[in-house]
């Protein structure tokens, strides 16, 4: 029996709270004080704003709200900063909903969208309520993590709902808002409802605090040994995290039968990458690493064995505050100071609670912990003192460590002044937009009289609304001029005053917001020359977010082989210092993409709100014939792997869903196929599991849903992308011997026997025939690739020949292809087996 089949006939809020709560009795729940008061003003229909500490029981409010919506026969959105935070809603609320009840939209995965339960991004929310105010279908709305409305550059998806959803009902959640007065007041006025702000400052779990002065290993030895575990110790930068968990090897941490239980848990999940390998290692000896640039495939895993309580330290970063259910009795911080891209600052007030908030599992722990090293010269000159004793003289002489240069101090009292805090009030982020305006134009009714309420009636002080204004007045304006809104001489049918010229499809400021610009940029393209398929590529990457990481590193691999070319030629120091000023990442296609783009800017004005940005990732990896870890190794991206997977995958459901069908050539399919497989391989859960929520099945819970999706099928049966993947790994190995690296082909094919001194023998004939190599489209193409499928025999065998400038065509590189290898490990598993002349 579902929650739903508990609704009262009566929609009396005596009733639905009394059946609210006897559902919940049943299941052994006990409410909250705090929990009470809000669901109690939740369904006399009040808007609430809970500030409760985290692990008070906000989920179990939220699903209160969405009941008592229901029973009043309304829709109710929940909304939360992070798609995986959503999913993993969406499936609690079919658990208790039952799944034809529940929907979800995240601008890239549109499940039963009609559902009268929607879970959602706050985004998706803020362009409902744009493009339909106060005539959306929306009675209630649940805002979890309601902190996120002072983030820079999203806050104002939380804000939108605030001022154009008048007919809603809100419930406001986080365990760190601060002063809400004005949250109070104004959401009072805007929907003519009473607002109930419900706070708590007493925790389930309750928390205590210490400073600590001793070093690191003596601190953590202490709290394993004082039963305090698991420890969540918190760093500021991924590099941190991960030096951390290596240093902590030489700590015993787990008993013989615990790392026994961690390796079943762990059973046969593939640890494909470099990273990876050193993630086994620390997790089988209870140690876990957890930031946002790793796989998310391992993350997951960190957060299995965590919840099963196996892990006995965590090593990880500030970002575990959203979403993220990991028990931990006590949180760690390593310092109280951050880099927040700009400079060094101590921690907020909010910051700090969101991480200490944490500790203290709720059903586990009777309390939690929180400690706070000292600054390491600090720890240094305590155990100096201490060894001095209590001899004046021998104190006098002690010398001090200075802290490093440029160093933000804290203190114990830096630590007493945090824990005493309340959170920072949140700070306004309204934006103005091009899809703003459109939206608010397309809707009915005076989109002036609309566009002015919203500029003039939002949080912003007084100041920033004059800026706002002036920019709306400018987007305006670049709309009339560009013939994409005009005047109605008279107020059509529906109210409207000026309107649209140009049809929009309905979630065009969901999804990639510059396809439209791609799908004209197409048509600049060649069909027929050589490299058109990855020009197709190009125009797909040029519209996708930048990965900053991948690019820097890309640009940094650029300069160091500049440098080192320019030192060679003997090119002086000034001038290499100039010419490095040039070099940057690269950038296929930019002068051709950058001209059409300022064209179709003109007639098509709102995507100047979205830059364009060619740059080659997908393409850079294909033309160099890379698998995901050589490409990981290459650009040293081992701590970010997961940040390159994600835009591997972003690209390719760009290039899947926008590229239209008429134009996918046998070679880009090719290219679509290669790198979708190549995402499944590396780790399935960023394409398998939206393609899964579609269909979920009765009951299952998040965690099933994503074990079905991390079931990787096996490489070889994609039987096209798999002949791409045999291609490239024979390419790779024509391009290292035409810059004649035998070294690196001795480490390639070191397990066939095939080492470096074998590659440079091999070689010699072709190098006394023939001064060079060709490694163009030619080369590459499967004309020089020969394929026998013996299958009986589990094998491939394969021809590689040689682009040479006589066009001999009589050298190559004979191998085989194990096929049951390659599925093991998620690649062409390829052994040379000879290396010459036909």
């Amino acid at each position: 029996m579902t929650l739903i089949d508990r609704l009262p006939e009566s929609k009396d809020p005596d009733d639905l709270f009394d059946a609210f709560s006897s559902w919940a009795e049943e299941r052994g729940i006990t409410l909250y004080p705090a929990q009470e008061e809000a669901l109690i003003e939740v369904v006399s229909g009040a808007n609430v704003i809970l500030a409760t500490p985290t692990g008070s029981g906000k989920s179990l409010v939220a699903a209160g709200a969405h009941f008592a919506a229901l029973a009043r026969d309304e829709v109710t959105f929940y909304t939360a900063p992070i798609k995986a935070l959503v999913s993993e809603k969406f499936f609690e609320l079919c658990k208790l909903f039952g799944t034809e009840n529940v929907g979800m939209l995240t601008g890239d995965a549109s499940v039963n969208a009609d559902a009268p339960v929607i879970c959602c991004t706050a985004e998706v929310l803020a362009s409902i309520a744009l493009r339909d105010g106060a005539d959306a279908d929306i009675g209630q709305v649940v805002m979890d993590e309601f902190h996120f409305y002072a983030e820079p550059d999203r806050g104002w998806a939380w804000q939108i709902p605030l001022l154009e959803l008048p007919q809603a009902q809100f419930v406001l959640m986080s365990a760190t808002l601060g002063d809400v007065s004005r949250f109070e007041e104004d959401l009072t006025r805007r929907t003519g409802r009473s607002t109930a702000v419900v706070r708590s400052a007493t925790r389930p779990v309750p928390l205590s605090y210490e400073y600590r002065v001793t070093s690191m290993t003596e601190t953590l030895t202490e709290l394993l040994e004082t039963r305090q575990a698991p420890v969540y110790i918190v760093h500021f930068t991924q590099a941190q995290a991960v030096e951390r968990a290596q240093a902590l090897m030489s700590i015993n941490m787990c008993t013989r039968a615990e790392k026994d239980a961690i390796a079943e848990l762990i059973g046969g999940f593939r640890f494909a990458t470099g990273f990876g390998r050193n993630l086994s290692r620390w997790v089988r000896h209870g140690i876990g690493v957890h930031h946002a640039g790793m796989l998310p495939k391992y993350r997951r895993l960190v957060e299995k064995l965590a919840q099963a309580g196996l892990l006995k330290v965590i090593c990880g970063t500030d970002t575990l505050g959203v979403g993220v259910n990991v028990p931990i009795r006590t949180v760690l911080f390593t310092a109280l100071t951050k880099y927040d891209g700009s400079r060094v600052r101590t921690l907020r007030a909010r910051e700090f609670h969101q991480i200490a908030g944490r500790a203290g599992r709720a059903g586990f722990d009777t309390a939690g912990l929180v400690v706070a090293q000292a600054p390491e010269h600090v720890i240094e000159n305590e155990k100096a003192l201490a060894k001095a004793g209590d001899d004046p003289k021998k104190r006098r002489k002690v010398v001090r460590k200075k802290a490093p240069e440029g160093f933000v101090n804290w203190s114990e009292d830096t630590f007493t002044r945090l824990i005493a805090a309340d959170p920072e009030p949140l700070t306004s982020r309204f934006r103005v937009t091009h899809a703003m305006l459109l939206a608010v134009i397309a809707r009915p009714g005076n989109a002036f009289e609309a566009m002015r309420k919203l500029l003039e009636d939002n949080h912003e002080p007084r100041r920033q609304q004059l800026r706002h204004i002036r920019r709306a007045i400018a987007i305006h304006r670049s709309l009339v001029d560009g013939g994409i809104v005009e005047r109605l001489p008279e107020p059509d049918a529906e109210g409207r005053i000026v309107r649209l010229t140009v049809d929009l499809q309905a979630d065009f400021a969901l999804n990639q917001p510059l396809s439209t610009f791609a799908l004209a940029s197409f048509e600049l393209l060649d069909p027929e020359s050589d490299g058109y398929a990855l020009d197709m590529v190009s125009v797909i990457e040029s519209i996708l977010d930048d990965p900053r990481q991948i690019l820097a590193a890309q640009q940094n691999k650029a300069r160091g082989e500049a440098v080192a070319a320019m030192k060679a030629d003997g090119v002086e120091y000034e001038e290499r210092m100039e010419r490095l000023a040039d070099i940057t990442h690269p950038r296929p296609l930019a002068e051709l993409l950058f001209h059409a783009y300022d064209v179709y800017r003109r007639s098509h004005p709102w995507v100047g709100d979205h830059p364009l940005s060619p740059k080659s990732v997908v393409r850079d990896m294909y033309e160099r014939a890379m698998t995901f870890s050589e490409f990981v190794s290459h650009y040293e991206l081992a701590r970010t792997e997961g940040i390159v997977l994600r835009y591997l995958a972003s690209a390719y459901k760009t290039l899947e869903h926008t590229v239209p069908d008429d134009l996918k050539t046998g070679e880009l399919q090719d290219i679509i196929a290669w790198l979708g497989e190549l995402v499944r391989q590396v780790d399935s859960s960023l394409l398998d599991e939206w393609e899964q929520l579609a269909n979920p099945e009765e009951n299952e819970t998040v965690e099933e849903a994503r074990d079905r999706a991390e079931q990787t099928r096996p490489v070889t049966a994609n039987t096209r992308a798999f002949r791409v993947l045999v291609r490239n790994a024979m390419f790779r190995r024509v391009e290292l011997a035409a810059l004649r690296r035998t070294a690196e082909l001795g480490e390639l094919d070191r397990d066939s026997g095939w080492d470096a001194g074998a590659w440079e023998r091999a070689m010699e004939g072709y190098w006394e025939e023939y001064d060079e190599m060709g490694t163009g489209a030619d080369a590459r193409g499967p004309a020089l690739l020969g394929i026998e499928e013996v299958t009986d025999e589990g094998l491939w065998r394969v021809r590689q020949t040689f682009a040479d400038p006589a066009g001999d065509r009589d050298w190559g590189i004979s191998a085989e292809v194990d096929l049951a290898a390659s599925d093991t490990e998620g690649r062409a598993v390829v052994r040379v087996r000879d290396v010459g002349r036909l």
